[in-house]
């Protein structure tokens, strides 16, 4: 029985000051980790942004420093920080000593930050609290004003001098995270790219400089700028044709009459304001909508943004985007006969696999799932994105009937081949994941008699040959054979429909019982892997100790590390060693599985007698030999494979038998010489 405390009254307490987040990071950045840092610093952005957007200023400039410090300029008003009379405190205590105090609580007012990433004034304050310091440097009202904050507390006192003339207004933030409120400060370069390009896409003509420290006082910028907001990145995305993070700046003028080569339709852009409220006792307020989309055969992507922030969880535009695009492409659809009587409708899923979209939304009053903005879930907002792009959708459909053929082609495309994989993965699941019965038997392959999965060894053979030695020489109560006739699919140069006709690797999963796992998004339909479904303890690969074992076992390998690769990561898989040389004296046989070890039993035996041959293939061995050499669990070595070193196969087997030519050669050039003497140069 537990011991017994007494909780009295005197025993609650509460968080003040600094202590509130310092002790409790993860309450306002979601996490005491790196996720919680990087959230911590776009605190600071988002006001800079908030200021840009409000017409005060069009550049900021973030620099990272080499001792993971941060700092954030910004050529706004510049924060007040003088004294408040109404409140009867200085303004900095406001801001950044005081949770929920700011300048954006006007819910639907039409004043300050009318569209804002901040509203529930956390940000700053909290970031100030969880840093080891922070200087600020503000500019406005003809004077410069200086603070010093160490461990969420104020150095010394506000600073005032006046502004030189014609200084420009602004504030500049500069501090370092603390390690003693989160567990790392590192914050990747990525993470800066990532969120700058996102706040350059949505915030048409702001200027975001990244200015990163890669030696003292030596500094690489990198500069973020679309003209046209989210029109720019759904064309610079149309054209590259991938996700990728490269930048080009578009002209002022309007858009290109010519469509993209991976798009089936122009690049569309649609906005509108609209003014109502979540429930009928709820204030009203305003929401701002702009949407740039366009259709593609090559290229998916849907991209949702709220007050300039990132949504990756979408949230309220997500479902209208869902709810709207998936009714008018099939109103559309059963108008014009488009499906085949009996037909299933569309799903969004058919939508999305060729919809480029970017949604960037605005509002007066947000409801965001949580203080990280990553998903909001006002009502209002759904429901006037979706009228909205319901009405959007009706007229270009009527004023672009060639395109509205386009998609409704397109997307039936892709209905029909994901309903076609759908059946493919079901059959395959059936195929590869069944009962080994007659009905689904697997030629030449000899199981074992015991049903306990926790003995059960499957040992992966090479050819007929090894087949008759490995099953005369093996414990048939828990040993079972399976051959492999020749050299098997390379998986990683081959397509999954490829890889899934090849009946040696189909009759191998069959026999594994797991199925398959398969990460890539196109084709994730096939996946049908389900560990408890595996029949065996260890799958063990054995074959040849030759340069053509050699090869098939990475083969072997490399198709468990494409297709089943939880099996390596949970240590399933397994490489039997066969032994390199026979040495036989009058009395004993030793076996020798690498050349140190035939030296080392060639001294022991000194001037005793013995024959000494190279060992034959596994089919050639006795019964009597493999059992002792290679399936014995006393005296057999396994060799466990682990995620690493079945990775590093792979890759290397890439390098050599894939597709990358050049980087093969410099391969053999820096390489090859190691090689030379098991060369065959005759």
């Amino acid at each position: 029985m537990a011991k017994q405390t007494s909780y009295g009254n005197n025993d609650i307490t509460a968080l003040k000051g600094a202590d509130r987040v310092r002790l409790r990071p993860g309450v306002v950045f979601g996490s005491d980790g790196l996720e919680g840092c990087e959230h911590s610093f776009f605190e600071i952005l988002s006001n800079s942004i908030d200021e840009a957007r409000e017409g005060r200023g069009d550049k900021i400039i973030v620099t990272r420093y080499l001792d993971d410090s941060l700092s954030v300029q910004d050529f706004g008003s510049g924060i007040p920080v003088d004294y408040n009379q109404r409140e009867q405190r200085y303004n900095w205590e406001l801001v950044f000593c005081e949770m929920y105090a700011g300048g954006k609580y006007k819910n639907g007012d039409s004043g300050n930050y009318e569209y804002s990433l901040g509203l529930n004034g956390l940000g700053l304050c909290a970031t100030q609290y969880a840093s080891e310091y922070m200087e600020v440097d503000i500019c406005r009202d003809n004077t410069l004003y200086h603070l010093s904050f160490r461990k969420g507390k104020i150095s010394g006192e506000l600073q005032r001098q006046p502004a030189k003339p014609r200084s420009h207004t602004g504030s500049l933030i500069h501090w370092r995270p603390d390690l003693e409120v989160f567990t790392d400060i590192r914050i990747p370069l990525d993470y800066f790219l990532d969120v700058m390009k996102r706040q350059a896409v949505v915030n048409p003509g702001l200027l975001l400089v990244l200015r990163s420290e890669t030696a003292p006082g030596s500094f690489e910028e990198q500069s973020f700028y679309y003209q046209r907001g989210i029109t720019d990145y759904v064309e610079e995305l149309l054209q590259s044709g991938t996700d990728s993070e490269s930048h080009a700046e578009s002209s002022e003028d309007g858009l290109d009459s010519k469509v993209p080569s991976t798009a089936l339709t122009p690049i569309q852009t649609w906005s509108a304001e609209r003014t109502g409220r979540d429930r009928e006792d709820k204030p009203e307020y305003k929401v701002k909508l702009n949407v740039a989309c366009c259709f593609s055969n090559r290229l998916n992507r849907v991209e949702y943004y709220h007050n300039s922030s990132f949504l990756e969880h979408g949230g309220s535009p997500e479902r209208a985007v869902r709810s709207a695009f998936v009714s008018q492409i099939d109103s559309y659809l059963k108008n014009g006969g488009k499906y085949l009587k009996g037909e299933a409708k569309i799903t969004y899923q058919d939508v999305e696999d060729c919809l480029v979209l970017v949604s960037s939304s605005f509002s007066t009053m947000t409801s965001y799932e949580n203080q990280t903005k990553k998903a909001i879930n006002n009502k209002f907002i759904y429901e006037s994105m979706t009228e909205f792009l319901k009405h959007q959708l009706e007229i270009y459909f009527l004023e672009n009937p060639d395109d509205a053929q386009k998609i409704a082609e397109q997307v039936m495309i892709n209905k029909r081949s994901r309903e076609n994989a759908e059946k493919t993965r079901l059959n395959l699941k059936k195929k590869l994941a069944g009962s080994l019965d007659m009905s689904n038997r697997v030629q030449k392959f000899v199981d074992c008699r015991t049903k306990d999965l926790n003995r059960r060894e499957l040992y992966i053979v090479e050819g007929d040959s090894a087949l008759g030695s490995c099953k005369l020489g093996r414990d048939a109560e828990f040993q079972a054979i399976m051959p492999v006739r020749g050299k098997i699919l390379n998986c990683l140069k081959a397509e999954y429909n490829k890889i899934f006709k090849n009946e040696i690797i189909t009759d191998l999963i069959k026999v594994l019982g797991c199925g398959v796992e398969v990460k890539t998004k196109a084709n994730k339909e096939l996946a049908s892997f389900d560990l408890s479904g595996l029949r065996w303890s260890k799958v063990i690969i054995c074959t040849d100790a030759d340069v053509d074992g050699f090869q098939i076992r990475t083969l072997i390998l490399t198709m468990l590390y494409v297709l089943t690769p939880t099996l390596i990561d949970k240590g399933y898989v397994y490489i039997a060693e066969s032994p390199l040389y026979e040495i036989t004296t009058k009395d004993k046989t030793y076996f020798a599985y690498t050349q140190k070890e035939k030296a080392d039993f060639l001294e022991k035996l000194g001037k005793t007698k013995y024959t000494l041959q190279r060992s034959k293939g596994l089919g050639e061995n006795e019964p009597d030999m493999m059992w002792m050499t290679t399936m014995n669990p006393e005296t057999r070595r396994l060799i466990k494979i682990n995620p690493a070193e079945a990775k590093l196969t792979a890759e290397v087997f890439e390098l050599l038998q894939g597709n990358n030519l050049s980087g093969r050669k410099e391969h053999i050039a820096q390489n090859g010489y190691r090689y030379l003497e098991l060369a065959d140069i005759s």
